[in-house]
């Protein structure tokens, strides 16, 4: 299975939707990297995968049962609770001018 073919982001999919007890995805362009999958689990807990397009992402949650919402509505990010890892990396950041 090649790396970000529908099969292979199928079970991607898949395997985290089981791990947390279901999951909905946002699909994001993100040019000519492609598409990424932002997926949330039931439990808060998210990931990310990334589709060589948004068609074949759209395809790879279709066909692995996950729903795909149209846009971050407030009641999915609100759902998505972020590791203490990422809020130690976040606060490192500095803005730039």
């Amino acid at each position: 299975m090649a790396e970000g073919s529908v099969t292979t982001l199928t079970s991607e999919i898949k395997s985290f939707a089981a791990g947390h007890g279901g999951a909905k995805a946002v699909i994001e362009y993100v040019g000519k990297r492609g598409a990424r999958i932002v997926l949330v689990g039931e439990d808060g807990e998210w990931s990310d995968q990334f589709a060589p397009d948004t068609g074949v992402a759209r395809e790879a949650c279709d066909s692995a049962g996950v729903q795909v919402e149209n846009e971050w509505e407030r009641e999915l990010l609100e759902q998505m609770r972020p590791s203490n890892d990422l809020w130690r990396s976040m606060s490192r950041r500095s803005m730039a001018r």
